[in-house]
């Protein structure tokens, strides 16, 4: 929230967090300590920035899409140790900067649109009967922040839902906002009831004296659960809330939302808003596709997206004071940030003696400890080798879609299974997988982050072998994704790709400055507003990108084109697979009374199985 503070109490207060900036908090176990020393000193050498960033009189910090990624990137392979800071680094990170904007006398504000649930251990390695992200969310609540907004990750389980309405969303004070977003509870009498998750949009005053107006905007999302509702946001801007909202003109207008910046509905609320006021600034920070991404609607606005899983911290700013006095355009910078600690210190000119804050570790601290209660550090085994979902071409032996559709699936669905001696292909969408495999220890917490989801396996019998074997292809033809598309928005729009869209090509790297060897892998972003080449904050080559097709399957077995086969597949899958395979022959008409179960084991067992019996 915005401090309520005087500038020379946070002064006081800031000085005394440098004081102990220096004290180790006494970690209940050593791995927790050695945790602490580990990323106080890293154990390879990250690129710095290469300059500072540009300050306006209004300015953002922007997070989106970190999906428990509370604890950072941990493994040593590149370009993990650049994104290798926690949430306590980046407290101490806010702190700092927050004591920065006092001493530049200009406004300061820390942004989140959504997505806090589903991706690591911290967020789903709950017990049995708690719910996810709950007690991880205790930490987010931790960090000041002045707007935040819900993302579809919040939406697809109830009880997720009403936790965020419940126990987060007070913490906000009104700053949560969910201008399209409602949740059924029951009211004062006793009858169900539906009201926004949190507040429709906000009005505050910052501590310079500039009038903000915020919405906090979702996509048309239709994956939801029972008892929330989203409407379209096309519908949204018409509400008479809407329109009484905007009908005041502020000194900007900040708008929130889990929205690509590129493409989808932020043109209909800019659109709205500029009906009325067609000067007044605008910032938008968006969310979902998790990339970094900047788009300009008009010479007086500008969007951003700032990736996924705590890799990125997105930076906006802002000269407001001039555009009162120049109607022609307002001056905006961005810059994405590389997730580190030598970030956080280049840009706070601090060291590692100077940089933490008592609050900084104390989250630091209680995130190990949450881990140590989860069990996250649990071994199930060591992977030789990365395997990875796009860095790899598919298939191959580095393809982590090829490794698990093709072995490790395969093998944890045979153990205890009576059809394990039938042949089969098995089918499954390539982005049910959430992160790469990594080299080293294989633990609950890398279960959880690269398969998170509890999803069964179904089959269909007696398919000969001839047909079966034609519908990866078919399923994977253009015209069968975009009819997808069109047909099952819901699934698509909880398609999140990763970070490589905006991507130089390698040849276009390797003459710029500062940059080459290993060491130096990392994000290279080209987007769309102005000085596109030069929005990272770090110089990096970029790592190789290849294509992955939307579904994947198993090796084809080794059967006569007319022997009876299994088709096991996900159990998302089935309508879909049904359909293809009643336009690929016309002997019989597939039915979902064809569909059965194939093994009680869940898509999130599947690697931890594969690696006790094959990485010990």
């Amino acid at each position: 929230m915005i401090s309520k503070l005087t500038p020379a109490i946070l002064l006081g207060l800031a000085l005394r967090s440098a004081a102990c900036a220096g004290d180790h908090l006494h970690a209940r176990d050593s791995h927790a300590h050695e945790h602490l020393e580990s990323r106080e000193y890293p154990q390879v050498p990250l690129t710095p920035p290469y300059r500072p960033l540009v300050w306006g009189d209004l300015n953002v910090i922007h997070t989106t899409d970190t999906h428990g990624w509370l604890l950072g990137h941990q493994k040593s392979s590149w370009a993990e140790p650049y994104y290798s800071g926690d949430l306590g680094d980046f407290a101490s990170f806010v702190t700092h900067m927050k004591q920065i904007a006092l001493h530049k006398d200009v406004d300061l504000l820390l942004i989140d649109t959504g997505d806090l649930h589903d991706g690591t251990g911290l967020s789903d390695g709950y017990p049995p009967g708690d719910v996810d992200a709950h007690e991880s969310n205790k930490f987010v609540e931790r960090l000041p922040y002045d707007l935040m907004t819900i993302g579809n990750h919040e939406l697809y389980v109830y009880a997720d839902t009403y936790d965020m309405y419940t126990n987060f969303v007070p913490h906000l004070a009104g700053r949560y906002l969910t201008s399209n977003v409602n949740i059924t509870v029951f009211n004062s009498d006793g009858k169900p009831e539906s009201v926004p998750v949190g507040n429709r949009y906000t009005k505050f005053t910052t501590r310079k004296g500039r009038r903000i107006t915020s919405l906090g905007v979702i996509f048309d999302f239709t994956g939801n659960d029972v008892n929330t509702t989203v409407q379209a946001v096309g519908d949204m801007v018409k509400e008479q809330w809407f329109v009484e909202a905007i009908s005041e003109e502020p000194d900007a207008f900040v708008l929130i939302g889990h929205i690509p910046v590129s493409y989808g509905s932020w043109p209909t609320v800019v659109n709205a808003v500029r009906a009325v006021h067609p000067l007044t600034p605008i910032l938008i920070f968006g969310g979902h596709t998790h990339i970094r991404d900047c788009t300009q609607y008009d010479d007086r606005s500008m969007g951003i997206e700032s990736g996924r899983y705590m890799e990125t911290i997105g930076w906006m700013s802002a000269d407001l004071d001039a555009a009162k006095h120049n109607r022609d355009n307002v001056t905006f910078t961005r810059r994405y940030l590389d997730q580190n600690r030598v970030t956080y210190e280049y840009h706070t000119r601090t060291s590692n003696r100077t940089f933490d804050t008592f609050h900084g570790r104390s989250i630091t601290h209680g995130l190990q400890e949450l881990a140590a209660r989860f069990n996250l550090s649990h071994l199930y085994g060591t992977a030789d080798q990365d395997y990875t979902l796009t860095y790899n071409p598919y298939p191959s032996n580095g393809s982590l879609v090829s490794f698990f559709v093709e072995n490790a699936i395969p093998y944890a669905l045979a153990i205890n299974n009576t059809r394990a001696s039938i042949p089969n292909i098995i089918i499954i969408d390539s982005w049910a997988l959430r992160f790469d495999l990594l080299k080293g220890s294989f633990t609950k917490n890398d279960q959880l982050t690269i398969m998170p989801y509890q999803d069964s396996f179904l089959y269909i019998a007696n398919v000969t072998s001839g047909i079966a074997n034609q519908l990866l292809p078919a399923m994977n033809k253009p015209a069968a994704i975009q009819q997808k598309r069109d047909e099952t928005q819901a699934v698509f729009s909880s398609y999140e790709v990763d970070d490589t869209r905006d991507s130089a090509s390698l040849e276009e790297i390797d003459g710029r400055p500062g940059v080459g060897g290993q060491a130096s892998f990392g994000y290279v972003t080209r987007d769309s507003c102005p000085d596109a080449d030069n929005a990272d904050d770090t110089l990096h080559t970029p790592l190789p990108h290849y294509p992955v097709p939307l579904y994947s399957g198993s090796n084809t077995p080794n059967v006569t084109a007319d022997t009876p086969i299994d088709v096991v597949f996900l159990n998302s899958l089935g309508k879909e697979i049904i359909g293809v395979l009643n336009s690929l022959q016309k002997d019989k008409t597939y039915t979902m009374d064809d569909v059965l179960s194939y093994s009680p084991t869940l898509t999130s067992d599947i690697l931890g199985l594969y690696a006790q019996a094959m990485w010990n």
